[in-house]
């Protein structure tokens, strides 16, 4: 009995560490994947093995990465001869053996801009969507290959491939590709780089919105991740792992972003998460005091920095303030006079759903 009972105590330290391990917590009815969809190896001009993409990938702990080697683009060849642009990606896939994580085959479709940068992930063979000549040909390829394609930094300022403003913007070329339906999803974004001008594209075009690394180097130097830093990801919401399940999510849309201390994503996903991760509650009355203490319990790894936009004010704290991750603090409401029920609203000013625009959350508490 008592072994039995060493066993279940043990085997439920083990399920509230991996509960730990999660950097948000999935809605219900839903699972969460951390993914990064744009990475680079020495197959292109990266500065890794693939198998090091994959490493990494598990060392930082999230669920899906894709290998999208640049096609037209070949920096080591002379070293590294390249006949077949899918080597990178079963290199990487070998690596894991039946590991959990996740890996897609993808590619880098690398035109100057416009149309600029494409990756393309779900192929089925990258030798077929090189086109030297042709700006717009691997992207209808890669469509009747089934892939998920999106549109790499848009806001990216280099002198042939960018925009030397910072600023995305539409093309007609883009424009035709979208009404085509042949680019599903933008990168909002990359690297280090986020683009409030490349969100509002995604919303008003209802293309996916996406973060990614695009790293190239070391993950660990340049997101200082032993330091607490993280790389951007795309959290994607979907049914189960099936990776059928991954693309349906993928090009409905089902996702946002966790890039440094902000996420971005239509209101109606930030908000699901918000509900899932931020628990509001009354602790009652502090005595015979007419302050009411209210729990704020953060479960994610984003510390939430909040404006308090309710009726009242608060007895330690101004209206602005902060739960870190993976905590809970304690404010005292002045409510005037003891009342039986409270509408606590919050502005989450780094839970980004527009252009300067923030998610709001309403909690409506009973008192005890």
């Amino acid at each position: 009995m008592k072994i039995k009972l060493s066993l279940l105590i043990l085997f439920t330290t083990y399920l509230s560490s991996q509960e730990n391990l999660k950097n948000f917590i999935a809605p219900e009815g839903n699972i969460l994947i951390g993914a990064d969809l744009h990475t680079h190896t020495v197959f292109s001009d990266g500065m890794v093995w693939p198998s090091i993409r994959t490493e990494e990938a598990q060392r930082e702990g999230f669920e899906l990465i894709a290998i999208t080697d640049h096609l037209e683009y070949q920096p080591h060849r002379e070293d590294i001869p390249n006949p077949d642009f899918n080597r990178s990606y079963q290199i990487a896939k070998e690596s894991v053996g039946g590991g959990d994580l996740i890996v897609l085959p993808g590619s880098e479709i690398t035109r100057n801009m416009p149309p600029g940068h494409f990756n393309a992930i779900f192929i089925k063979d990258a030798n077929k969507l090189l086109f030297e000549n042709d700006s717009v040909a691997g992207i209808y390829e890669a469509n009747k290959q089934g892939a998920f394609v999106f549109w790499n930094h848009p806001h990216w300022t280099s002198n042939s491939q960018g925009r030397m403003d910072g600023i995305a913007k539409l093309d007609p070329v883009h424009k035709n590709l979208i009404k085509e339906n042949l680019i599903h999803g933008i990168e909002v974004a990359n690297e280090l780089t986020f683009s409030e001008e490349a969100f509002e594209i995604a919303l008003e075009n209802n293309l996916t919105i996406l973060g990614t690394s695009d790293i190239h180097g070391i993950s660990d130097w340049l997101f200082e991740i032993p330091e607490g830093g993280h790389r951007p990801l795309t959290y994607i919401l979907s049914n189960d792992l099936k990776q059928n399940s991954i693309k349906k999510a993928l090009f409905m849309g089902n996702t946002f972003v966790w890039f440094e201390d902000l996420i971005a994503g239509k209101e109606e996903i930030l908000s699901s998460i918000i509900a899932s991760n931020f628990k509001v509650e009354s602790k009652g009355y502090t005595g015979e005091t007419a302050l009411l203490e209210i729990s704020l319990t953060n479960l994610s790894s984003l510390p939430l920095k909040l404006k308090y936009i309710g009726d009242y004010t608060f007895h330690q704290y101004s209206d602005f303030l902060e739960v870190p991750a993976k905590n809970t603090i304690t404010v005292q409401v002045k409510t005037v006079k003891r009342i039986e029920s409270l509408m606590m609203k919050f502005e989450i000013l780094n839970a980004i759903i527009g252009r300067k625009k923030n998610l709001h959350a309403t909690y409506n508490l009973n008192i005890q």
